[in-house]
């Protein structure tokens, strides 16, 4: 939903500024987690809608729910509460992640594979991508059995092809020309 993403946009911001300040980067993510899992439950979606349920009551769910937040997380709480964008925590928490990855450095990596990737593997994948890419990477990855064999790794946009899928196109791309 765009237009979710674009209301949360601002409130994510605001919320990575304060964890940067705090130096409480990975604690705001974490809480931010808790709350848009918290604002994922059907239950709790449905009370959100009820004209009924007061802001404060609504924040205040959302803090006993989540956990253990800090005071500042309880007061970004009851500012989305009193704005009416609670709903939007899991947009909140997205743009979040992304700030902070790109803050610390972090890139993205969707691994498509045909078969399971066994952990020491994959962890040698993930070490061979921070070597070419100079950065740390988080992956992802995915089981794709149209691949055939092999691995297909997205990082932004660069897209690295070693699929048995991707090598046969390749050959027919080259025999008919």
């Amino acid at each position: 939903m765009a237009e979710n993403v674009t209301v949360a946009r601002p409130y994510a911001e605001a919320a990575f500024k304060l964890a940067r300040e705090a130096n409480a980067l990975e604690a705001w993510a974490q809480a931010l987690a808790r709350l848009a899992a918290v604002a994922g439950e059907p239950r709790i979606r449905e009370n959100l809608g009820d004209p009924r349920v007061t802001a404060a009551e609504a924040a205040r769910v959302f803090v006993e729910v989540a956990g253990d937040l800090t005071a500042d997380q309880k007061n970004f709480v009851n500012v989305l509460a009193e704005n009416e964008r609670l709903i939007v925590l899991p947009e909140i928490l997205s743009l979040f992640v992304a700030q902070k990855d790109a803050h610390e450095g972090v890139k993205d990596a969707l691994v498509s594979s045909a078969f399971p990737i066994d952990a020491a593997t994959l962890a040698r994948l993930v070490a061979d991508l921070e070597n070419r890419f100079k950065a740390k990477v988080k992956a992802t990855v995915q089981i794709d059995p149209e691949l055939i064999g092999g691995v297909k790794i997205a990082v932004g946009d660069e897209v690295i092809d070693a699929s048995v899928r991707g090598k046969l196109a390749a050959m027919a791309a080259a025999l008919q020309n």
